[in-house]
């Protein structure tokens, strides 16, 4: 399809050689034909200069203004800057360039400047407007002063000193900001006016170099140039054309990822190409639709806006999505492949190198869409803006977000003080609610528990921090615990005890670090309460020897003497006097 694509193209270019070739002086007379990439002003040309004698704070004071080709005709509104700006482009959209050249002030151009070479500056100007910028003409003042009427409660307007700068767009040019203007101007005795500043038609070759029109916009002929809803029929078959291509280009670069890391020297990547195959496909793909639509196809008006706007989100979003799966799982890999075996209570080490791994993902991963997020905010002016103001403000909106934020903010930090002050680890058993769980994950803001009968418990990453919990893995797996047994009175504790010590040292869960122990805790008026303690490697074995012990000592104590030494309640009957 490629190779079927780029024959289209060349047979254009040969078919209609005398249109490709098409000199600006008859594309300008073309009211659907975008002029030439050619520069009407000469390389040697002298450029002049804005002659301001004064700085009034209404109006500059030129000596002069379009000296070879005259004042703007009385028959032109350009009192105010809405009006001048609208006479602009209103006639730039009827065609008539030559009248729209009439709203330029072309002071800072050669002085042999022609009014054809004037008229193509206005049709260069007007095509860089209609593609890049979204006038907002409810922020440009209709007054001749320049101010903006506001009114109070009381429907009077507030007096305002005048404005004789008015901005009406921006375009990023090169790194560099380039900003559109409206200047008020005052020439000898001819009362104030408005026109497009000499700065702004100064940058008008750069700009319409950078943003002027495509390859194909020159090539295809007139015929092949008919509107469907306002836009030429051939934009969008080459529009749904090199759609397909990306989707091919996206799925090859897919594969070829996966054939080539299946083969490649380093074993983390073999393990990651599944997982980097699409969103690698995706971003080429995505990226190539971006670079040949803009080198091949251009849009115009407030479709355009939204659609290179659009495109550009979406590559940076593809980028950083790519950026957040590689780093992802590069982790994974590490968490998997280096790192020994977190199931062993013994190995602490393991356990705090994958929360190390396990914690530094998700920040990470954070921190990338964050940075995202400021590169998608600094390519768009207006967003820049908003942004600086929020952060700049102190206002009721950015405090309620704040407060919004406080809490996931919070469980984000207290998640790498986790990490660095290990109050528990993945792997780690815990006690915590009532529930004796095994730290499963810790993510973003949440530890995910796992309790011994299978359940989960999502616990904020503060309460970890803020609150007391039993951590039985800390400093040493091992764990000690009591095994509980009421008798009555009479029994011989001595014979318990060593019945005990033949229990504990017979069982191989017993870890021999605690030397048998029974004692009696307590005594109430039934009973009294015999404690044993046992010890195990970890807290999973002593649970279990703790309550094998338990069933051992017990079934002891209840066949004593046919049980006479369990629990018994004693009723003392006196026979009444005179019976």
């Amino acid at each position: 399809m490629f190779k079927n694509y780029i024959v289209l193209l060349v047979f254009l270019g040969l078919y209609f050689p005398s249109f490709a070739q098409e000199p600006a002086d008859s594309l300008k007379n073309k009211a659907n034909d975008p002029p030439s990439e050619e520069s009407v002003v000469e390389d040697d040309a002298t450029y002049g200069s804005n002659p301001i004698l004064e700085y009034n704070e209404s109006y500059y004071i030129l000596s002069k203004i379009n000296e070879n080709l005259g004042l703007p005709p009385n028959r032109f509104n350009l009192r105010t800057p809405q009006a001048a700006l609208e006479e602009f482009i209103y006639s730039s959209r009827d065609g008539n360039f030559e009248d729209a050249s009439y709203a330029l002030n072309l002071n800072r151009m050669p002085s042999n400047l022609t009014r054809e070479e004037a008229t193509i500056l206005a049709e260069k100007l007007f095509f860089v407007i209609n593609q890049r910028v979204t006038i907002e003409w409810g922020s440009i003042p209709d007054r001749p002063d320049g101010q903006t009427d506001i009114q109070t409660a009381t429907n009077k307007a507030i007096a305002g000193k005048p404005r004789r700068s008015v901005f009406f767009g921006e375009i990023n040019l090169n790194g560099r900001d380039i900003v559109l203007r409206l200047h008020r101007i005052k020439h000898k005795d001819y009362g104030a006016f408005w026109m497009i500043s000499a700065d702004t038609v100064e940058n008008i070759e750069e700009l319409y170099l950078a943003y002027g029109p495509r390859k194909l916009d020159l090539m295809m002929p007139d015929w092949a140039k008919f509107d469907f809803m306002g836009v030429p029929v051939w934009k969008l078959i080459g529009t749904l054309i090199l759609v397909a291509l990306a989707f091919l280009l996206g799925k090859l670069v897919a594969v070829v990822i996966r054939k080539f890391l299946k083969k490649s020297n380093f074993p983390w990547l073999r393990v990651v190409r599944n997982t980097l195959a699409k969103p690698t496909g995706f971003a080429a793909a995505i990226l190539f639709f971006y670079v040949t639509l803009n080198s091949l196809i251009s849009f115009s008006g407030t479709f355009a806006s939204w659609l290179y706007s659009f495109l550009l989100i979406t590559v940076i979003c593809s980028i950083t999505y790519l950026i957040m799966k590689f780093i992802d799982s590069f982790m994974i890999y590490v968490a998997e492949n280096r790192i020994g075996d977190t199931n062993l209570e013994e190995n602490s080490g393991a356990r705090q190198m994958l929360t190390y791994v396990s914690v530094a993902r998700r920040v990470i991963t954070f921190i990338i869409i964050i940075i995202g997020f400021f590169v998608i905010v600094g390519q768009f002016r207006s967003l820049e803006k908003l942004g600086v103001s929020l952060l700049a403000s102190a206002g009721v909106l950015t405090v309620v977000l704040g407060v919004a934020a406080q809490s996931t903010l919070g469980n984000i930090i207290a998640g790498i003080q986790i990490a660095l002050t290990s109050p528990a680890k993945i792997g780690d058993t815990i006690f915590i609610e009532d529930d004796w769980c095994y730290v499963e994950d810790i993510r973003f803001t949440f530890m995910v528990a796992r309790t011994w009968d299978e359940r989960r418990l999502v616990i904020p990453l503060k309460n970890i921090i803020t609150n007391t919990f039993e951590n039985w893995s800390m400093t040493s797996p091992r764990q000690v615990r009591p095994i509980i047994i009421h008798a009555d009175y009479r029994i011989n504790v001595e014979d318990v005890r060593k019945k005990y010590d033949e229990l504990l040292r017979a069982n191989d869960k017993w870890d021999e670090e605690l030397e048998p122990v029974l004692q009696v805790t307590d005594a109430d008026k039934d009973t009294i309460q015999i404690r044993a303690l046992c010890s195990g490697k970890d807290a999973s074995t002593t649970w279990d020897l703790h309550c094998e012990l338990r069933e051992q000592l017990i079934d002891y104590v209840a066949q004593l003497e046919d049980g006479l030494y369990l629990n018994r309640t004693r009723v003392e009957m006196k026979r009444p006097p005179n019976s």
